[in-house]
């Protein structure tokens, strides 16, 4: 027992010598990044305001400026305090918390303190949680360059894992995320969408050559994996969050959708999907990204049905 204490006390004075030549920048803290940074304490849970950021970019020390975290490896745990599977490497270490149960995180190169890291719980498949304070980050955002070369489109058709399951599978489809658009609220976390709430519906951005593929032929896809008649959602999935809408960038994919839709009518199907101007488009976490390939299962309430001639 007193080995360990000597050992845990050696940590901790190792940490505040790593701190003093950081005097200058900690007398410019305020009392609550003191308490956390420096003292080793705890925000609340959800009071954080980095715990539902969903901007791009990196997170750096709030103490020293040393960058951390990339946005990519965010994730939302329902934790209450921002999560991340996987930091920058060589930037933060791992040490023995005080009360000798857990892994304290510190900034390997001040000393700050950040959090706790847990592993082996499976929220992603890298099996780690690094719960951070937010007061001990700071967020450079980097706004999302989106590749010139190649077309962008958007879709909701019900829960956004089967949608992206069925576009991406097509020839000339680049990538297809999963997320969130036409709500009032920035940044919204999966719960607070489902709740009904922010306004968005589950969506999906499409990003595809279209050299190799049209984007009538996406959205004929479209309306062939999922029922464009249901008005209150999408199989059981019942909810304003599912409801069937194309978000489009400009007149010529409006006509496009327009021409699809008048057909389907001709065909016998009364179509309730939306036609809407394209918004800002919020990606899902990580954990919604390419869901049923993960999990080597197929959608439950997607499937492929032919409706146009």
């Amino acid at each position: 027992m007193k080995y360990l204490i000597l050992i845990i006390l050696t940590i901790i004075n190792m940490n505040a010598m790593d701190l003093k030549r950081w005097d200058s920048n900690i007398n410019k803290l305020s009392d609550d990044e003191k308490y956390v940074l420096i003292n080793k304490g705890t925000e609340r849970p959800n009071t954080g305001k980095y715990t539902n950021e969903k901007s791009n970019g990196i997170y750096t020390c709030k103490l020293c400026g040393a960058e951390l975290y990339t946005s990519s490896d965010k994730f939302d745990s329902h934790c209450g305090w921002p999560s991340f599977d996987n930091a920058i490497p060589n930037a933060v270490k791992e040490v023995p918390d005080a009360d000798g149960r857990r892994v304290e995180i510190v900034c390997a190169n001040c000393g700050g303190h950040l959090g706790h890291v847990f592993k082996g719980e499976g929220y992603t498949s890298k099996n780690t949680r690094h719960c951070v304070n937010s007061i001990s980050l700071t967020l450079k955002s980097e706004k999302s360059q989106k590749d010139t070369n190649l077309s962008y489109a958007y879709f909701a058709g019900g829960c956004f894992w089967g949608v992206e399951y069925y576009l991406e599978k097509l020839d000339g489809v680049d990538k297809v995320y999963s997320g969130f658009m036409g709500g009032h609220v920035k940044n919204p976390g999966y719960y607070e969408v489902v709740s009904g709430k922010t306004g968005h519906l589950e969506a999906v951005e499409v990003i595809y050559d279209s050299s190799k593929i049209s984007y009538k032929k996406i959205a004929k896809t479209f309306f062939e994996i999922h029922d464009p008649t249901q008005t209150n959602g999408q199989g059981p999935d019942i909810g304003t969050q599912y409801l069937s809408a194309v978000f489009v960038n400009n007149d010529k994919e409006r006509s496009v959708v327009k021409e699809l839709m008048e057909e389907l009518d001709e065909n016998g199907f009364d179509v309730a999907t939306k036609i809407l101007p394209v918004a800002e488009f919020y990606k899902a976490d990580e954990g919604h990204q390419n869901y049923y390939n993960k999990k080597g299962t197929r959608p439950y309430c997607h499937g492929y049905i032919k409706k146009f001639n």
